[in-house]
C-alpha cells in the first residue's frame, strides 16, 4: 500500500497451492508450505511489476486453504500475509480493504492459537497496526502495534521476523537508537529449514535498515 506506507508489509513465510476439496484436502502443513514457498518466490524473485497480479492469484489459493482447514490458525495466517503483501503492491486507498481483511484473518488466528507459527499472527497484526494510517483513514495504532510485536517477540525471542519487524517499528516510531540489537539478532538468527530464500531476503532488509540508521 504505497500511499499508506504499507509497501514493506511482509512477515515471514510461501508454492502454488492446489485447489483443495473438502473431501480430499491436503494436510494443513502441506498447504502452508505450498503457500509460503510461492509467497517467497513472488516476494524475492518476481519482477516488481508482476507482483500485484501474482499475489492476487495466490490470495485465491490461500482462501481455498483456509476454507479447506476450518479451525486451524496456520492457513488463516498465510491468507492474511498474502492479502497484506498484495495490498503492499497495490498501493493507495484501494488497498485498505485488503488490509482490513488481513486484520480480521489475523484476529481469527489469534483466537484459535496465538502461538501458531511462532506467534506469526501477533507479529503480522502488529505490523499492520504500525503501517496502516490511524483514524479517520484506517485503524493504525502505534501503541497496539508495540503490544502485539512484543508479544510475538516473547514467544519467539530469536526469530528472524519477530526481531526484524520490531526493529522496523522502532525506526518508524523515531526510536531508531534502540533498533540495532534487534537487527543484529536478525543477522544471527538460526536458519529455518526450507526457508533459505526468505531468510536471505530478510537479512538483506536488516542490513539495509542498519545502513539507514548509520546515516541518520
Amino acid at each position: 500500500m504505497k500511499s499508506l506506507s504499507l509497501r514493506p508489509l511482509i512477515l515471514s513465510v510461501a508454492l502454488a497451492l492446489p485447489l483443495v476439496s473438502p473431501v480430499r484436502a491436503a494436510p494443513v502443513d502441506d498447504a502452508v508450505v505450498e503457500l509460503q514457498r510461492e509467497w517467497e518466490q513472488i516476494r524475492y524473485q518476481t519482477p516488481a511489476k508482476q507482483r500485484e497480479a501474482r499475489f492476487e492469484q495466490l490470495a485465491a489459493k490461500a482462501r481455498q486453504a483456509s476454507e479447506g482447514h476450518v479451525g486451524r490458525a496456520e492457513p488463516l495466517i498465510w491468507e492474511g500475509i498474502v492479502l497484506s503483501s498484495w495490498a503492499g503492491e497495490k498501493g493507495g486507498l484501494g488497498a485498505l480493504g485488503l488490509v482490513k481483511q488481513a486484520k480480521a484473518l489475523y484476529e481469527r488466528a489469534i483466537a484459535i492459537d496465538p502461538k501458531a507459527l511462532d506467534g506469526s499472527a501477533l507479529n503480522s497484526l502488529g505490523v499492520l497496526y504500525y503501517k496502516v494510517p490511524g483514524w479517520p483513514i484506517g485503524f493504525g495504532d502505534k501503541d497496539k502495534a508495540r503490544e502485539l510485536l512484543q508479544r510475538a517477540l516473547a514467544l519467539n525471542p530469536q526469530g528472524i521476523d519477530a526481531n526484524y519487524f520490531y526493529a522496523e517499528y522502532l525506526v518508524e516510531t523515531r526510536q531508531g537508537s534502540q533498533a540495532l540489537p534487534y537487527l543484529e539478532r536478525v543477522l544471527q538468527a538460526p536458519p529455518r529449514p526450507g526457508r533459505q530464500l526468505a531468510d536471505e531476503g530478510r537479512r538483506a532488509e536488516a542490513r539495509e535498515l542498519m545502513e539507514q540508521l548509520k546515516k541518520s
